[in-house]
């Protein structure tokens, strides 16, 4: 209830956000018709999504695989930037015509829960559409879950890896395994000894992110929000933990702060870090490094110390297909999501090749192609190993203001570099957060 009150309060706020929120790039061109949501009739689904040569690639391979079934299936997919199908959105709902909307819309994980629960006239609930929801891992099904039911289905994969140069870990006398299953103590120990070794610091961050932070509390389950919506940072043992860590790798060098994305895919492109962990999606980044082929391993992420429930598994990004209540056929737009991305292993053993789209979907990892070892790095069959990573990863409540709560902690982890108190700046996070809500 109180949880409710709270949303009913920000509404007005969050709707002058969303209509302002991003201008950036074209209002959006079409790889096949133009903006019409009806174009094609009954039979066609129009799909808003950002990234023609991933996730709208995605879409039009399994438009592909439907068709072999269903050969009248017809699919409009219109490109539009992230933050320009946002500001479409407020748009759309600040005028009260959803007669504007297509039918699927791709949502980023992170700001799913916003719109769903504060706009719950936006996306068709599909929690009785016959998609089978248990073949996605917990976690990744949090962001599209609101009140026990189905919003979405699960896309992209955002597990997150810890990937490192097996050549610099030799040099220093370790091997993958002495990295794999262990907890930040432990990893600090073998970091301090690696830079004096070697002088490699194993990690890089980019300064002015809180992303990290994020990423070690998802791996033991806790969150920076209470059960009743309001901010859980002042005070909040674990995440002062996770900035203790951070401090002490900076501090030690075991983790390089740099100040662009540009530097920081540098840093393990070009030499100056031994390591990278991130969400898997940096695979394609550190791939670009050539002549780095066979140098690089891959295994899980350190865990939480001393913490009960800690995993060595967490998240960070990806995406979900939403289907809206503008769909006048919303059971032919859910029969193609559960039958391809939902129930297609011929899909993403395309589209893994084709784009480096890792499927959440689990069953994905027992294909051939998800098997195959990979030369970059050192003959590891990753794609499985991912796909099994994914379904360990806790489920983790990111709040409806999860955008607000990173600005404020990125701020918290840029002045601890500085020198400031964690406790003192936590609590100053907490009530930016409080007031952004209001």
């Amino acid at each position: 209830m109180m949880k409710k009150k709270m949303i009913s309060l920000v509404l007005a706020g969050v709707m002058a956000t969303v209509l302002l929120s991003g201008c950036g790039g074209a209002s959006g061109t079409s790889s096949k018709g133009n903006d019409d949501t009806a174009a094609g009739g009954s039979n066609t689904l129009t799909v808003w999504a950002w990234d023609s040569q991933f996730n709208l690639y995605a879409m039009e391979e399994a438009a592909k695989i439907y068709q072999k079934d269903h050969p009248d299936f017809q699919l409009n997919a219109i490109e539009i930037t992230w933050d320009d199908l946002q500001t479409k959105i407020g748009t759309i709902v600040g005028s009260g015509d959803y007669s504007q909307l297509p039918d699927i819309c791709l949502m980023q994980d992170y700001a799913y829960q916003k719109y769903v629960t504060i706009y719950s006239d936006l996306f068709q609930d599909i929690t009785d559409s016959g998609i089978d929801f248990s073949q996605f891992p917990e976690g990744k099904l949090a962001a599209s879950v609101v009140d026990g039911k189905n919003y979405g289905v699960p896309f992209d994969n955002g597990t997150d890896v810890a990937i490192y140069r097996t050549d610099i870990l030799e040099e220093a006398g370790y091997t993958l395994d002495d990295l794999t299953d262990i907890d930040w103590n432990r990893f600090i120990e073998i970091g301090e000894d690696v830079y004096a070794k070697t002088g490699y610091s194993l990690l890089s961050v980019q300064t002015g992110s809180s992303d990290m932070i994020y990423q070690m509390m998802q791996s033991a389950g806790k969150s920076t929000w209470n059960e009743d919506g309001s901010p859980n940072i002042a005070g909040n043992e674990y995440l002062k933990q996770c900035l203790e860590i951070y401090k002490q790798m900076a501090d030690k060098r075991i983790l390089e702060v740099v100040n662009s994305w540009d530097e920081y895919v540098a840093t393990f492109t070009s030499g100056k870090t031994a390591g990278v962990l991130n969400g898997c999606w940096i695979m394609v980044q550190l791939e670009s490094a050539e002549e780095l082929s066979g140098k690089w391993g891959i295994t899980n992420v350190p865990s939480l110390p001393g913490v009960d429930g800690a995993t060595n598994y967490t998240n960070q990004g990806g995406s979900t297909w939403a289907i809206t209540t503008n769909c006048s056929n919303v059971e032919l737009a859910a029969d193609f999501l559960g039958s391809t991305f939902a129930g297609s292993t011929e899909l993403y053993d395309t589209i893994l090749p084709g784009a480096g789209a890792i499927a959440t979907w689990l069953p994905a990892k027992n294909s051939d192609v998800y098997n195959q070892p990979v030369e970059y790095y050192g003959g590891q069959a990753v794609y499985s190993m991912i796909a099994d990573y994914a379904s360990k990863v806790p489920s983790v409540d990111l709040g409806i203001f999860y955008t607000e709560a990173n600005a404020a902690l990125a701020t918290v982890v840029g002045n601890i570099l500085g020198g400031a108190d964690i406790a003192s700046e936590l609590e100053t996070a907490q009530s930016t957060v409080e007031f952004n809500m209001r």
